[in-house]
Order: C-alpha cells, then structure tokens, then sequence
C-alpha cells in the first residue's frame, strides 16, 4: 500500500498537534490527571466533573503561569475544553480527540 505523503490531511495534522501535546510529560500528567477526575463517563457539557486551573497547579511543583502555559497547548490540540466560571477557568478532557486518537491506533 502507498501512502500519498505530500499532502497532509486535516486528519494528519490534528494527529500530529494531539501527539505532539502529549509527547511532553507533564501535558500527559495533567491530562492524567482530568480523565481521573472525569472518568470514564467524561462528556462536554454544564455538569461535566472538571478541575479549575488552581486544581490543577496544586498537584503540581510548578507555577501557576507554566500550568497554565500546559493547559493552552492541550486546548489547541483539542484534548481539553476550558470554560470560564466566573473568575475560575474549568478544564475537561474533550473526549472527541481521544475518540480520534482511539481510532488511528485501532486501524
């Protein structure tokens, strides 16, 4: 089988952002650290069990600045959501990217 390399597919290139987040550790020990909170049955919505930014950084010997930095860039490759609650940002696991992921590995 040949695989036509020149062009990217939208599907590589979303591929390729969600691998590159979770190619640093401490990206995947956050998003560790939200499907625990999640669990299993983690979807996106107004009663979805999630962790706010402070949450987050307490389990963490890291700045609030450099959490926050981490959590950016698993918003831009799809991984989490993050939503504003009053003067709390709440972050999820955004389960349609681990359903893409799920995907590419299963064929």
């Amino acid at each position: 089988m040949v695989v036509e390399m020149s062009k990217p597919t939208k599907r590589r290139i979303e591929l390729a952002k969600i691998f590159k987040a979770l190619s640093d550790p401490t990206r995947l020990a956050i998003l560790e650290q939200l499907r625990e909170c999640c669990g299993a049955s983690c979807c996106v919505s107004e009663e979805q069990e999630s962790r706010n930014v402070s949450e987050i950084a307490e389990r963490f010997e890291l700045a609030l600045s450099t959490v926050s930095h981490h959590l950016k860039e698993l918003r831009d490759a799809g991984l989490i959501v993050c939503t504003k609650r009053g003067k709390r940002v709440h972050c999820a696991i955004d389960t349609q990217a681990l359903k893409k992921v799920k995907e590419f590995l299963e064929r």
